[in-house]
């Protein structure tokens, strides 16, 4: 009777663990034509435009599958083939734009700031080469950005917001503000314990600061120059600032003196949007021309216009 109740125990453990493991190849199976179906959804938008080849039609799936399988949302995948189509993109600056994103994501960056600047750049009909300079730039951005938390982080400190972070830093890069200010920015920080929210008001002040005074005319270089003389001459923020604003109203009074000019018209936003048409000149909409190969793009600021900017919202 024993050996009896054994057995069984043992036929029960064997169905139980063939039941688990059919299972588990059910829900393979099922993940895989998951899959499958959403690359033929995609061949089917494809091939409803005769604008590519059957040779990009593949190419082009090959690199949807890419995004999906790495973690992109098919989603945006498909939106930004529904779009190319749409805007007349053609394969190849399509590929492009998926091997920016399959690169920011596949080193762990958060892509959401560049799908949606494609986004972007397809509802202003903005030129395919400005599309791919500005996600190219958004994405050296965001890996200067992670560099900067990284250099923190090994030093022991410990920040909060980690991906929130990045994008807060990435943005302000994207506005001039200079590297070494944003990392002396979160180090401090995260010695006083700011918060995420106060970082960001911070941040937003110094890209305001920044943007006001690349209107007035000065270079990177300069820029950078100012920002670190604040920071070496005090230690608070509010004096820091002041300290930055004072320098601009002295170098913009004595550069009308010593020139009888006027600070140049900013072609930058704090919003960092992109121009509202492809049919433009770069000189129309103030767009930056894009880098050479080999150099590291800074992000465009192409929006036209000539208003200082407004100090950020609180």
């Amino acid at each position: 009777m024993k050996l009896k109740k054994n057995k069984n125990k043992i036929i029960l453990s064997l169905i139980t663990l063939l039941a688990i493991f059919s299972f588990a190849i059910s829900i393979s199976s099922a993940e895989t034509a998951t899959i499958d179906e959403q690359l033929e959804q995609l061949r089917g938008i494809l091939d409803s435009s005769s604008t590519y080849s059957a040779f990009q039609t593949t190419m082009l799936l090959k690199s949807a599958q890419n995004l999906i399988e790495s973690g992109i949302l098919f989603e945006d995948t498909r939106g930004i083939i529904e779009n190319s189509i749409e805007k007349s993109l053609d394969a190849y600056s399509m590929k492009k734009v998926f091997d920016v994103i399959l690169e920011t994501q596949q080193e762990g960056l958060p892509t959401e700031p560049l799908i949606n600047k494609v986004n972007e750049g397809f509802a202003k009909n903005v030129n395919r080469n400005v599309i791919i300079s500005v996600i190219s730039a958004k994405a050296e951005n965001l890996k200067k950005a992670a560099e900067i938390l990284n250099e923190a982080q090994q030093e022991g400190l410990e920040i909060n917001g980690g991906e929130d972070m990045v994008k807060l830093l990435a943005d302000s890069l994207e506005n001039d503000v200079p590297r070494e200010s944003l990392s002396w920015l979160l180090k401090t920080g995260a010695v006083e314990g700011s918060s995420i929210k106060e970082i960001t008001e911070i941040s937003e002040e110094l890209s305001y600061l920044s943007l006001l005074a690349f209107d007035s005319g000065l270079s990177p270089e300069e820029i950078s120059l100012l920002f670190k003389k604040a920071i070496e001459n005090s230690a608070n923020i509010d004096e820091i600032c002041e300290n930055i604003q004072t320098s601009l109203e002295t170098q913009i009074s004595t550069a009308k003196t010593e020139t009888g000019g006027t600070a140049k018209p900013s072609t930058t936003t704090d919003s960092g949007t992109l121009p509202t048409s492809s049919t433009e000149s770069p000189a129309e909409t103030g767009e930056t021309p894009i880098q050479d190969a080999g150099e590291a793009p800074t992000e465009p600021e192409i929006t036209p216009g000539d208003e200082t900017p407004s100090p950020p919202e609180n």
